[in-house]
Order: C-alpha cells, then sequence, then structure tokens
C-alpha cells in the first residue's frame, strides 16, 4: 500500500527543514496532540505508541542532504513499512516537502488503515508547512 501526501509549502529553507526532518528527536512536535503516548527517540530512532492501538518503532536508514530522509520500521509494529520525507527547494528561503509511505499491508487490513494512515501522514504533513524554523 502506497500513500503520498500532497505537497505543502514551507517558510524555511530546504536546509532548515531538511535538519528538522533528519533528526527523529523532532518528529513528536509534527504528531497529533493528545494521542501519542510512551515517546523515546534519540536522533537516528524513535518509539511511541498510538494510544489504543500499537507501538510503532521508526529508525533512519538513509539520508540524503537537503533533499531525502528515509525512514523503516522496526519492533512490533503492526506490518512493516518504509516512510520517504522529499524536501526541495522553492528559493533560499522557501522549501516543499511531501512524505510517501509503503507499507507491506494485506488486503484486509488495508480496508482498515488506509484512510486513518492518509489522514495522519496529511497531518504530518501539513504541520511541516507550519514549521517556523
Amino acid at each position: 500500500m502506497i500513500i503520498e501526501t500532497a505537497t505543502v509549502d514551507t517558510s524555511n529553507s530546504r536546509e532548515a527543514v531538511y535538519t528538522f526532518l533528519s533528526d527523529l528527536n523532532n518528529l513528536e512536535q509534527l504528531m497529533p496532540e493528545g494521542k501519542i503516548e510512551k515517546w523515546q527517540s534519540d536522533a537516528d530512532s524513535c518509539q511511541f505508541g498510538i494510544k489504543g492501538m500499537a507501538t510503532i518503532g521508526l529508525k533512519v536508514i538513509d539520508r540524503k542532504p537537503s533533499s531525502e530522509v528515509n525512514i523503516e520500521s522496526f519492533g512490533k509494529a503492526p506490518f512493516k513499512f518504509k516512510l520517504n520525507i522529499h524536501i526541495e527547494e522553492v528559493d533560499a528561503t522557501n522549501a516543499k516537502a511531501k512524505m510517501i509511505f509503503d507499507g507491506d499491508v494485506n488486503p484486509f487490513m488495508k480496508v482498515m488503515v488506509e484512510k486513518p494512515l492518509t489522514n495522519f501522514f496529511n497531518l504530518l504533513t501539513a504541520k511541516v508547512g507550519e514549521l517556523k524554523l
């Protein structure tokens, strides 16, 4: 299952957006308020629980300076997935960003998780657009 978010504009430089998103400590700031528990992170990985649902582990597997951060799941996540964050320069002080989720989701589970995951990743991306770095 692939979910591609809309591309959002930011009023931050590509380098600033990349620096923020490539450090998984910062990902907590993008999470929906009141929905996340037991957050643990360092620059390269994070683990957290989604209230009433699963515990998710994420780790950076590749960074392409100023343009891309590639993350994959680990641990007890209900399915394996990758999350690629793409950052493009608009000009010296503005950038665009989008996320692409690629999950190994069986057809039965896809029916249940596609809409909530789409909303979740669109929320994360929208919050990237609101950042003041």
